[in-house]
This record gives structure tokens, sequence and C-alpha cells, in this order.
């Protein structure tokens, strides 16, 4: 897969995870993006379209302001903890930039 957004780091696949991007900013910063962040983030790409640089800039700012950064979906869902890396889900990136995406995903009106 190609991210464009990224491309100016280098991507490392690692053995123990080959489906988790790892993009090494610098000798101090990086991060790993789980491919449903990348999916969220496209759909911000599409809702937002004039304003997903400046996710894509506060989500750079936020890995060089905490060095070592693993974006996941859904803290509730299972992940492999990396010693030294703060978790940080999409929300946390544009919630405080007031970009929101409506969830309009609610359960069934079927139910017991």
């Amino acid at each position: 897969m190609s991210y464009e957004e990224f491309k100016e780091f280098k991507l490392v696949y690692e053995k123990d995870d080959p489906f988790i991007p790892h993009f090494i900013i610098d000798e101090d910063n990086d991060f790993y993006l789980e491919p449903l962040v990348y999916s969220q983030l496209q759909g911000f790409k599409e809702r937002h379209k004039d304003q997903y640089q400046t996710i894509i800039d506060a989500l750079i700012a936020r890995v060089k302001r905490n060095h070592k950064v693993y974006f996941i979906s859904d803290y509730e869902s299972y992940f492999e903890p990396k010693d030294g890396y703060i978790y940080l889900e999409i929300q946390d990136i544009t919630d405080p930039l007031k970009i929101f995406v409506e969830d309009k995903s609610r359960g069934s009106d079927y139910g017991d």
C-alpha cells in the first residue's frame, strides 16, 4: 500500500507484526499506524478535504511531541502493547482540531 501522506518517512514492516506499517521520522520519532486508522484518515480526507492536511500535520506534530506513538483504531479492541509507546486513536488528533465525523452507526431496532 502507498501512504502518500507519509512518503518522506522511512516505512518498515516488522517481522513480528507484518500488517502494521511502522514509520520512522528520524532517530527520535516514529509511529505505528494500524490499517483501520489509515482507513479512518481516508474517511476524513473524503469528508474534510480542506482540513485533511491540518489533520496530517497535527498527527506528525503529536508524534514529534511524544516521540513514540502507536495509532490504534480502538482502545477497547485487542492490540499488542509495545514498550515505550503511547497509544492514540484518530479522535485524539481530530477532536482538539474540532474536526468531527458523526458516527451514525447504531444498534438494531429489532431488539429483544
